[in-house]
């Protein structure tokens, strides 16, 4: 189900109903190992903005030893190789030792989607993932805004 679902998260983005900052499936397997897969790649963007940086500051160094090109292509590969590390070590979005401790809360063989969302029009998006059956665990929602979302969802699924 989770698998299904992630994809209808995507289209509702693409028609501007709902903006995701992150959005995580966490699996747990037939030997109760957990495992993440993150919506969004921190290693890959690292890399490619390390690499332009980098590329801008070699060429710029390279000018002072009349080879821009060469100190574009050393800048490049130093820039992609720092970026990759500073993304893969950087958190973003939903906090991954939260999903890994619900993960492990998780039956074998099963999975669940966590998702972080900036903003949404719920009266178009609740029914749209209402056959999901969604559950809200954590909210910075009022108490009263938070209650106020749980019925909803309470009530669309019933219906």
């Amino acid at each position: 189900m989770v698998v299904q679902s992630f994809p209808k998260l995507r289209a509702l983005q693409k028609e501007h109903l709902i903006d995701l900052e992150d959005a995580c499936i966490v699996v747990r397997d037939d030997k109760g190992k957990v495992h993440l897969k993150q919506a969004i790649n921190l290693t890959a963007i690292g890399a490619a903005s390390g690499m332009t940086t980098g590329m801008l500051v070699g060429a710029i160094a390279g000018l002072l030893i009349l080879n821009p090109l060469a100190g574009m292509a050393m800048g490049g590969i130093a820039g992609a190789g720092f970026g990759a590390l500073s993304g893969s070590l950087s958190d973003y979005g939903i906090n991954d030792e939260f999903i890994k401790d619900l993960g492990e809360s998780l039956s074998n063989e099963t999975s669940a989607l966590f998702v972080l969302i900036k903003s949404s029009t719920a009266d178009k998006v609740i029914p749209e993932i209402e056959s999901f059956h969604p559950k809200v665990l954590k909210t910075s929602l009022s108490n009263e805004q938070e209650d106020k979302l749980k019925a909803a969802l309470a009530a669309s699924s019933t219906a």
